[in-house]
């Protein structure tokens, strides 16, 4: 451990605080299977969260600052009252609960330490991306098209975005088939700035699927959110990004704004290798605002004055992240945007079901370097004008 020890010296200041931190700031990696994982207790140590608490499957900590919640032997977990998937399942080994080392370094560290992100860029310029166009109509309900709805969604953003000082950039400004490397390409082209790319949901196999989800780019090594395990077909598209920290803590800022302020069910901060991500250099997220596939959110989706809502909760998402890339200030969490409410009930602990300053210091040393539920929508008769949502039957 004497390479991490001087890295410690080299990364903090005072020598005496330094001392009194070597203890908790060691890592005690565990191969199992080829694969490196932390236990929770280490990881417990070094982010400053007293021991953890155990109930049930459930694995609590609280450090009054940040809050997680692990789920022994699944992939979901909460991380300040947020459902967050990982890419390997956190599992119980020779008597201790373990996290593998690509979610601690990719996951857990963004949220729990965003000032600590390396080369956290300022953001001047946004690039919304309306998804699918043309004859490419997206996912369908009984009231509209997806790609109508995600057009309707980005000229709501646009002023919005424009009013707080951002320039806005689309990679579509009507009903057009743009494809996925052009939108790429488009957001490439930009500097100081990030991608937001703009969906609905839908799925062929549970009419009753509702919420919102948002993506970043998988890991390298790593397999998507919607895979059991790592694919060839994923290993061989891997490329890797410098953004990755950047855009799962876009994601972040985004998804807790959507949550906090508007309060559908959460489906979670989850990892795809979809083009758009794959191919764009820049920060990048894909956001699914609810399902047109359910019939109470399809007509939510439906409602001009929804997206509306939709619009200004995004936006409060990707002013969250200015504020941490150009100022270091911290995001908003869900518990944040509920309390701003007025008349807003304290917000309730979230808990998964079965199916105090930590140390400055870097987890470099610890790690360098669309789904299946959205599948072909369903066929439905030919959708009434968007935003003409008709009466219920």
């Amino acid at each position: 451990m004497m390479s991490l020890r001087r890295l410690i010296l080299c990364t903090i200041g005072s020598c005496f605080f330094v001392s009194q931190l070597i203890a908790a700031v060691e890592w005690q990696v565990i191969k199992i299977n080829g694969r490196d994982f932390l236990t929770v207790d280490n990881i417990a140590k070094f982010y400053g969260f007293p021991n953890p608490t155990i109930d049930g499957r459930n694995v609590d900590l609280n450090n009054g600052k940040n809050e997680m919640q692990f789920h022994i032997d699944s992939r979901e977990m909460l991380i300040n009252g947020v459902r967050n998937w990982l890419s390997f399942p956190v599992f119980v080994h020779d008597g201790k609960i373990v996290v593998s080392r690509i979610d601690l370094a990719k996951t857990l560290e963004p949220q729990l330490r965003p000032n600590m992100i390396q080369k956290l860029a300022r953001v001047r310029t946004v690039v919304l991306d309306p998804g699918h166009g043309g004859f490419d109509k997206g996912a369908i309900s009984g009231y509209g098209y997806e790609k109508d709805y995600a057009l309707d969604l980005a000229r709501l953003l646009r002023p919005l975005l424009q009013a707080k000082g951002f320039r806005v950039i689309m990679t579509r400004e009507s009903d057009v088939f743009v494809p996925l490397e052009l939108r790429a390409r488009i957001a490439n082209a930009t500097s100081d700035s990030i991608f937001v790319s703009l969906h609905f949901n839908a799925t062929d196999r549970d009419p009753i699927a509702s919420g919102f989800e948002i993506y970043s780019l998988t890991p390298r090594g790593a397999p998507s959110t919607y895979e059991d395990g790592l694919t060839l077909a994923s290993v061989n598209i891997q490329n890797g990004t410098e953004e990755d920290a950047a855009s799962v803590e876009l994601s972040c800022c985004i998804y807790h704004s959507l949550l906090g302020q508007i309060g559908e069910f959460d489906r979670g901060i989850k990892r795809a290798r979809f083009a758009v991500l794959r191919l764009t250099k820049i920060p990048a997220v894909l956001i699914e605002g609810g399902f047109l596939t359910e019939r109470g959110e399809s007509r939510l989706i439906a409602n001009p004055g929804w997206r509306q809502q939709l619009a200004d909760a995004i936006c409060a998402g990707i002013d969250s992240y200015r504020a941490l890339a150009n100022s270091k200030k911290p995001p908003l969490v869900v518990a944040d945007y509920r309390r701003q409410k007025p008349g807003a009930p304290a917000p309730q602990k979230d808990t998964l079901v079965d199916p105090a300053a930590p140390p400055t210091l870097s987890l470099n040393m610890l790690y360098s370097e669309r789904p299946a539920e959205n599948s072909t929508p369903l066929q439905t008769p030919t959708p009434s004008p968007i935003g003409t949502a008709p009466a219920e039957p």
